[in-house]
């Protein structure tokens, strides 16, 4: 009878639909309306899929939440995926998505 031994889980679950595709970091820009459980609906959607943001930013202004996600580590294919996912959650307005580099060099220029 073999030992017991415990079970490793891989940090981040293999993108099955597009193997040999480059991984890339990508920024979710959501507009919805300011419901209780949107936040986490919306995050939900990465974790059922053992994924985890980079970085969250929500702010309330009046009945909106304006909400940025940043995931590293997908295939733009599986990022369009999520997004759609996104758009379909009740109270979701609008979701933008776009490479991480191409959301900084759109507010590098704003700025200057």
């Amino acid at each position: 009878m073999p030992h017991l031994e415990a079970v490793h889980t891989p940090s981040t679950r293999a993108d099955v639909w597009n193997v040999g595709n480059a991984h890339c970091r990508v920024h979710y820009q959501l507009l919805a309306e300011a419901e209780p459980d949107l936040l986490c609906r919306a995050l939900n959607l990465f974790a059922l899929q053992f994924l985890t943001p980079q970085q969250v930013n929500v702010q309330r202004q009046e009945d909106l939440l304006s909400i940025d996600i940043v995931m590293d580590g997908l295939s733009w294919h599986r990022a369009q995926v999520i997004a759609e996912k996104l758009r379909n959650l009740i109270s979701v307005c609008s979701v933008e998505l776009q490479t991480a580099e191409a959301a900084w060099d759109q507010l590098a220029q704003a700025a200057g």
